[in-house]
């Protein structure tokens, strides 16, 4: 049985974890480095730790925060937000990062994902995606923290990504991010069967059935989480177990002291 993970997103603006609705609207939730700690104890499989204003700001990613989150995890750590060559993505793995997300600098220029992917393994390289739906209804791609428009669709973009080196792709609905009306199923699904790479559902957890709905529902390999954890609403642990109880495979939970 394949084994779901279950991911913490942080999203960081000046040092602190913030969190917002549809990329907007962003409200302090902690210290970064604290709550990775928390979100390991309660078996979170991975932490992704997104510097949501770098490319925005057209700045490199705060790699000191980055470092001290390192530094206190046994668990995976994706860094992403203002990386933009693979010389930036050295700089992350070096600052402790086992994988690496790319989301504007790929689009502006695909070939980083084949130079990164070259240099350090496809399995490093994570290709982030923020769609939204147009008045047509084509998922189109934004980028610079959702503030930006591109002419991608998001599905042939997924599928360019994967052949130019991606090893993963983290697919977030900027309609439903902070929504917590359930995962954007159609798009999830659209590109998880358009990609041979697993995909990471992200945008709108407001239950432990909407993470069963991704996977079973939107073929997604893992599921991104983050409000719900935030404000206290529920742990990890718990969301694990309701997976667990509809016939998922999940990483079993250990307490770590």
């Amino acid at each position: 049985m394949l084994t779901r993970r279950v991911i913490v997103c942080l999203d960081v603006k000046g040092s602190r974890v913030v969190k917002g609705v549809q990329f907007v609207g962003l409200r302090d939730v902690g210290d970064p480095v604290a709550l990775s700690e928390r979100y390991e104890r309660e078996g979170a499989d991975e932490i992704t730790f997104l510097d949501i204003s770098a490319s925005a700001e057209e700045r490199a990613t705060l790699l000191d925060v980055a470092r001290r989150t390192a530094e206190r995890l046994f668990i995976p750590l994706t860094i992403g937000g203002g990386v933009r060559t693979a010389d930036d993505v050295a700089r992350a793995l070096r600052a402790g990062a086992d994988k690496v997300s790319l989301n504007s600098a790929a689009v502006s220029r695909p070939e980083v994902l084949t130079e990164a992917a070259d240099r350090f393994g496809a399995q490093c390289v994570v290709a982030s995606i923020d769609a939204k739906r147009n008045a047509d209804g084509v998922y189109k791609v934004w980028v610079k923290g959702g503030r930006e428009e591109t002419p991608l669709e998001a599905v042939a973009w997924a599928q360019e990504c994967v052949a130019r080196g991606a090893g993963e792709i983290l697919l977030t609905s900027i309609d439903r991010d902070g929504a917590r009306t359930g995962y954007n199923l159609e798009i999830t699904r659209a590109v998880a069967d358009a990609v041979n790479v697993p995909v990471i559902a992200s945008g709108g957890a407001g239950t432990a059935q909407h993470l069963v709905d991704a996977v079973m529902d939107g073929h997604a390999d893992a599921v991104l989480v983050a409000g719900i954890l935030h404000d206290g609403l529920t742990t990890v642990h718990a969301l694990k177990q309701v997976m667990i109880d509809a016939g998922l495979g999940v990483r079993a939970y250990e307490a770590v002291a």
